[in-house]
């Protein structure tokens, strides 16, 4: 999509009258939601993280308390240069606020880098490399709903703890897949395991056959998909179809999403043990959340990407009207970790100085047929990791911003 085909969803939620948020410019706040509308991952986010957005602000009753909210989203293309450039549009032509989703770590590193010299705000749930409250953190950034360190402590922390001591990677070559092969690489490694090989491929690819022969080739115990969408489910496809897990390898899905296990079916994913910030059948609020983004999505229910940006903007939406004026990111990011963090969605919880959502997390194991007794009830939890544990210590990421204070 070109700059020139932006969407511009009109998401006027009305003005009351005696707003005591006058110093807001135009009385106003403009969210982008950047994603993938068209490739591998827009079933993960796409036009659902716009329905999630939406939800938040209508759920807040931002028309009550005097707030007008506009929305504009486009398809980044997965293309890091397509992403920059529409966020500069955004924020210099268009009036954005903030930007939220951006799946693909690529293109949130970049976004990143423009929210901080326009002096804006980002709010991450897509993307998952864990350099973003690390090497490339920023006072103008939260990573809301997961990351590359959840994933590998969650994920392969789990297999290897329980006999899958030898691995061989299948990793998207881009930024996202090398952050997870290389988090996991060093879970592995840190329990005693060992990698015998890895393997990259590219983005959005449909043929996995001489990547998995390799793979088979190694004798590895683990196939770990260091990859996610339709790259996970192509790549699980394609290794039934070469009879590898009959042949006595397992398969890791590193990244995978409740809309992957959809589109899979339960014959074939069943058994998969993912880790996940956020399930639609945990709990009656996320399951009167879940049935209200269906009705409104085709019967599709939100993946843990939705529920971010739910989250994430609920409270920005908070911290809007606390401040009461805008135009300054990193002050709002500032207000945004000083408040606790409280929704339906996630319940209690907080952003840490380097940007870090922290809420508790989940191991699932994908359910076999006879186990699922509704629509899209797919997973069961295995363990729940606390908030404490699941992310990368603040101290190891190398956020400077935390260093230097």
């Amino acid at each position: 999509m070109s700059l020139r085909h932006t969407l511009a969803l009109a998401g006027a939620i009305g003005l009351a009258a005696g707003s005591a948020q006058a110093q807001l410019t135009n009385n106003e706040i403009k969210i982008g939601i950047l994603s993938d509308m068209s490739s591998l991952y827009t079933d993960l986010a796409g036009a659902g993280s716009v329905l999630a957005a939406r939800m938040a602000v209508e759920d807040f009753g931002a028309a009550a308390k005097g707030l007008k909210v506009e929305f504009v989203s486009a398809d980044h293309q997965n293309k890091a240069d397509v992403g920059s450039n529409i966020a500069r549009q955004w924020y210099d032509r268009d009036g954005v606020d903030v930007i939220v989703d951006v799946p693909n770590s690529a293109v949130a590193l970049a976004v990143n880098t423009v929210t901080r010299e326009k002096n804006k705000v980002f709010l991450v749930s897509g993307a998952a490399s864990s350099a973003l409250t690390g090497a490339q953190c920023s006072p103008n950034t939260i990573h809301w709903t997961y990351d590359t360190w959840v994933l590998a402590n969650g994920t392969g922390n789990a297999i290897v703890k329980t006999g899958g001591d030898s691995w061989f990677f299948l990793t998207a070559d881009y930024a996202f897949g090398h952050q997870l092969e290389a988090d996991t690489e060093a879970v592995v490694v840190k329990n005693g395991g060992k990698v015998l090989g890895k393997v990259r491929h590219p983005l959005n690819n449909q043929d996995f056959s001489s990547f998995l022969l390799q793979a088979q080739a190694s004798k590895a115990k683990i196939i770990g998909l260091a990859n996610a969408g339709g790259d996970t489910t192509n790549a699980i496809k394609q290794a039934a179809e070469f009879g590898i897990v009959r042949g006595g390898q397992s398969l890791a899905g590193l990244l995978v999403f409740i809309t992957d296990v959809h589109g899979l079916g339960l014959p074939t994913a069943q058994g998969l043990i993912m880790t996940e910030s956020w399930y639609w059948d945990m709990n009656d609020p996320n399951r009167a959340f879940a049935k209200r983004f269906a009705e409104r999505n085709k019967g599709i229910h939100p993946t843990m990407v939705h529920a971010g940006v739910y989250s994430a903007v609920v409270h920005y939406l908070r911290a809007m009207e606390q401040m009461k004026a805008d135009g300054d990111g990193a002050a709002v990011v500032k207000k945004m970790k000083e408040m606790p963090t409280d929704d339906a969605l996630f319940g209690k919880g907080s952003v840490r100085a380097d940007g870090r959502k922290l809420h508790d997390v989940y191991l699932f194991e994908v359910k076999k047929p006879a186990e699922s007794t509704k629509p899209w009830d797919y997973y069961k939890v295995r363990s729940t990791i606390p908030a404490a544990e699941a992310f990368r210590p603040m101290k190891d990421g190398g956020c400077p911003m935390v260093a230097s204070n």
